[in-house]
């Protein structure tokens, strides 16, 4: 299977893997699963981190591309033709996160299970949204 960790999974994952749920954990660790982080999720992180939205640590933003190589995970790269659809992502009511709908459109084009707890992602799942949690 392949899995795309949005970025509230892909921060668990690595600071407090315990947030996850059991399913998203065993599918992690699962060695017939590839995942994926995209460049959307270190993005968002150095965003809010800049904006002080979101409290790091110990460690810098800059530091995330390779912490998700050392976690045997793939970097997913952003791929121009697919930035420029995400558009055609429809509209789900109370749901306007330009970050998250990236990483939904993301998921629906390459085929991927989106790991994420996040209920209004639920939404998507009529358009063919795979989520795993």
């Amino acid at each position: 299977m392949n899995l795309l960790l949005d970025t509230c999974s892909f921060l668990w994952a690595l600071h407090s893997p315990e947030k996850l749920s059991a399913p998203a954990r065993k599918a992690l660790l699962s060695p017939a699963n590839t995942v994926r982080v995209s460049v959307v999720t270190f993005w968002e992180i150095s965003l809010k981190s800049g904006l002080g939205k979101l409290t790091l640590r110990g460690i810098d933003p800059a530091d995330y591309p390779a912490r998700a190589v050392e976690s045997g995970w793939t970097v997913h790269p952003l791929d121009p033709a697919l930035a420029a659809s995400s558009g055609r992502l429809p509209r789900v009511e109370g749901h306007r996160d330009p970050f998250d709908r990236l990483l939904i459109w993301t998921a629906l084009q390459e085929g991927c299970s989106l790991v994420s707890g996040d209920q209004a992602f639920a939404g998507y799942v009529p358009h063919g949204l795979k989520l795993c949690w």
